[in-house]
């Protein structure tokens, strides 16, 4: 009787999706984000590539779960990026306010932040899923010149109003209204996403409140 490890792909189920993440969870801190494949995790733990697709939808899924997060702010961005780049602060605006408002997801977003300013691994960890997953897209959404300044630029005003908001909780932004905060901070978050001489997303490169001749 052959009492050695099982051969071949594991099916589906809880057990499986734990191993999943744990194999996920060691070679994410070990190799960082952008190192790290659905190929070789699944390789490592056993199972079919896409049984990971089943269980997380992604790698940014995958990444999130290993975080332990019940919404996924690389998420919300990605889906925010599908729309028009002119109003793409109103909705990156609105997606943070929902993720980070939620109690059960802020408070393991804060948790998060909290241990990566304690923990080198965790913050190398987090911030290159931010580059990756956040400026990268970005500036590969906008083209052109200065892409990834202006796309870093977009990415920390938002990092800022997280700190701001929800982690130090400074007012008056920590109580602002959602609609006020879109109010508020649009304009600078659309002025760092244009090319120098461009006013708006999209080509207009008129300034506002002129006529064109």
């Amino acid at each position: 009787m052959n009492n050695g490890p099982r051969r071949g792909r594991r099916t589906g189920s809880p057990d499986t999706r734990t191993q999943i993440l744990e194999v996920a969870r060691r070679r994410f801190f070990s190799e960082g984000y952008q190192n790290v494949t659905l190929r070789s995790i699944a390789a490592e733990a056993a199972v079919d590539a896409a049984l990971i697709s089943y269980f997380f939808g992604s790698k940014k899924g995958l990444f999130g779960a290993v975080l332990s997060l019940s919404a996924n702010p690389a998420d919300f961005f990605a889906q925010a990026l599908e729309g028009d780049l002119a109003t793409l602060p109103q909705r990156v605006l609105h997606s943070v306010d929902l993720v980070w408002a939620d109690p059960e997801a802020g408070s393991r977003l804060r948790a998060i932040v909290s241990g990566a300013a304690d923990d080198m691994a965790m913050a190398a960890l987090v911030k290159e899923a931010l580059e990756r997953e956040m400026v990268d897209r970005l500036a590969a959404r906008l083209g052109g010149r200065d892409a990834h300044r202006r796309a870093g630029a977009f990415c920390t005003q938002v990092t800022g109003l997280v700190m701001t908001r929800f982690v130090f909780r400074v007012e008056p932004i920590a109580s602002m209204r959602p609609d006020a905060l879109v109010r508020l901070f649009t304009p600078p978050l659309r002025a760092v996403l244009l090319e120098p001489g461009r006013r708006r997303p999209g080509g207009d490169t008129s300034a506002p409140g002129r006529k064109r001749s």
